[in-house]
């Protein structure tokens, strides 16, 4: 889209004047008169301008009055960060209790996947149980990432096909259950770390207590309405086989405890030593223990250390104790502090409106000790900062407008009534969204300032006119100058803003298409607010010059006739 401005505007400057001068003088559509369409719109404007030029406070009035209904309907809407996508197809995280096996995790899954074919909308499943810990997003053999496709044109909505699948497979047993889609739940791993749309992240140094204050933080959550996939981060204990150093013992044999761990990590987990060729294939050369002596705690006990520097043998049993115990299942941390997290989507309610009731239902409910904190990241939060942007970015564009305006028509007052025109867009901008999606977006944002560049274009059409006449063809500042430069304009107005609006219509009859759901809501604003802003400017803009544009209209046409006598002396 920026680049298409820069061209454009390269060409308007370049080619198109140069055309201009070889084809218009020769053209005869210039001598052509109005068809009958145009004529009528002509009429009934002017006949319209003639009765309401010399009354500027009703229409003003009114106008304000519609600028601020519309701004009451803000809100009445709900804000995301981006419109909710339709791909086709879900992504459904399955995750057991840790600690599982694989024979018994893949057990669940299979049941998952059955229950979900027997749903009729269901077209086929791909699962995923385990992640190598190699792999980008490693897992536990608990966890399970089943992709479904669906069949389309269904009686039934993607909601109650979703709730569906998420009911038979809590069936399967203490499972959680987390529905996503494949774009979006990457979007959401990207933006939070979790594969959900929200995250409460709870930071402190003590893990037992960690995971106590994540338990009330489920519980408070959990009666809250538009909450689906609630889950706690499974932070529990699993079986472990400890070793520990009996640091006497291992000085009495001349052991160090480094070197222990070491010969032990090797002679338990193993490790590549060398490589072979047979043919064109390289295979490595894996060193470990045999299964038998890593099979219990008494084989392990029995296994030969080298003691330094006699190179005497002893037992692991002779310097270190080897016992069956549990630890937690991980650790994670964020920014070099411990956290455990709270995630859950929503449905049903826009992601503002449930994060504050969220914020106000832990703050009641939960009391965090000194050290202990909580943030909310996820989409929330990327919504936050986006919008934020956009509206610093959103306010240089207006300034930046303002500017050039000012450096055009030499006057605050010619440049601020061209700038009317982008409340009058927005009037139609946030109707038109609040009839449709009713939520605010990164998209809407976008669209909204797009709008105002677009919208200022037709005021400058106008007034651009008005003192072209005055100074060009001696016209002085009167009702019938303005008329006729209204008149004369309404044509290349009506165009600007209809070839703009028409090509936008594909994106406004695409609602609910796969690949379209940004696209849409930034289409509805712009030709919504397209309708307003042109409606309204033929009648506003014309209006607001005559009462109130006068004296710099007269002291920019001063300035315009002396530059004009000045370049006639100097030829």
């Amino acid at each position: 889209y920026i680049v298409s401005l820069i061209a454009s505007l390269f060409v308007s400057l370049t080619i198109t004047p140069v055309l201009c001068s070889y084809l218009l003088p020769k053209a005869k559509i210039i001598e052509q008169k109005d068809g009958k369409l145009v004529s009528i719109l002509k009429s009934l404007e002017g006949k319209l301008l003639d009765k309401i030029l010399d009354k500027p406070w009703p229409i003003i009035i009114l106008t304000v009055l519609m600028f601020g209904a519309s701004l009451s309907l803000l809100p009445l809407m709900g804000r995301n960060f981006l419109p909710s996508f339709n791909e086709g197809t879900a992504t459904i995280g399955l995750a057991a209790w840790p600690g599982i096996s694989l024979e018994e995790s893949n057990n669940i899954g299979r049941k998952a996947e059955e229950y979900m074919l027997s749903i009729p909308e269901v077209k086929s499943t791909v699962r995923r149980t385990g992640r190598a810990e190699m792999d980008e997003h490693a897992e536990g053999v608990h966890w399970s990432e089943i992709d479904v496709d669906f069949h389309h044109e269904t009686g039934r909505g993607r909601r109650v096909v979703l709730q569906e699948i998420r009911e038979k497979i809590e069936d399967t047993g203490d499972v959680y259950v987390n529905i996503g889609q494949p774009i979006s739940h990457r979007l959401d791993h990207l933006l939070s770390g979790v594969r959900a749309q929200i995250a409460v992240k709870i930071f402190g140094p003590d893990l037992e207590e960690l995971r106590r204050l994540g338990y009330e933080v489920e519980q408070a959550m959990r009666g809250i309405k538009g909450i689906v996939d609630l889950q706690l981060e499974p932070l529990v204990l699993v079986p472990q086989l400890k070793i520990l150093m009996d640091r006497e013992e291992s000085a009495r044999w001349g052991v160090r405890p480094g070197t222990v761990a070491e010969e032990l990590e090797m002679a338990l987990n193993g490790e590549s030593v060398g490589s072979v060729i047979e043919n064109q294939r390289i295979f490595d050369i894996f060193m470990r223990l045999n299964d038998s002596s890593r099979a219990t705690p008494e084989n392990i006990e029995n296994v030969l250390i080298k003691t330094m520097p006699t190179g005497k043998l002893v037992r692991v049993r002779d310097v270190a104790y080897v016992y069956k115990g549990s630890g937690p299942n991980m650790i994670n941390r964020e920014n070099v502090q411990r956290r455990i997290i709270v995630q859950a989507n929503s449905q049903g309610r826009d992601l503002s409106g449930l994060i504050k009731e969220i914020q106000a239902t832990i703050a009641e409910k939960v009391k965090f000790p000194e050290g202990y904190f909580v943030t909310y990241g996820g989409q929330f939060e990327s919504q936050q900062q986006a919008s934020k942007m956009l509206v610093i970015l959103g306010g240089l564009s207006l300034l930046g407008i303002f500017i050039i305006l000012y450096l055009n028509f030499r006057s605050t007052m010619l440049a601020a009534q061209v700038m009317v025109n982008v409340p009058l867009a927005l009037i139609g901008g946030v109707i038109g969204i609040y009839l449709t999606e009713r939520e605010l977006s990164v998209a809407t944002l976008i669209a909204f300032i797009t709008l105002c560049g677009i919208a200022s274009r037709n005021g400058i059409l106008m007034i651009n006119h008005y003192i072209h006449l005055m100074v060009e063809e001696g016209e002085k500042f009167t009702k019938e100058m303005v008329i006729r430069g209204s008149l004369e304009r309404l044509v290349p107005v009506l165009m600007t803003a209809f070839s703009a609006a028409l090509a936008l219509v594909p994106l406004l009859l695409s609602k609910g298409e796969p690949g379209k759901e940004i696209l849409y809501p930034v289409a509805i604003v712009i030709v919504s607010g397209l309708f307003t802003s042109t409606l309204l400017d033929v009648i506003v803009t014309p209006v607001v010059f005559y009462n109130f544009g006068r004296k710099p209209a007269e002291r920019l046409f001063k300035f315009k006739r002396a530059e004009a006598q000045k370049e006639g002396d100097i030829l």
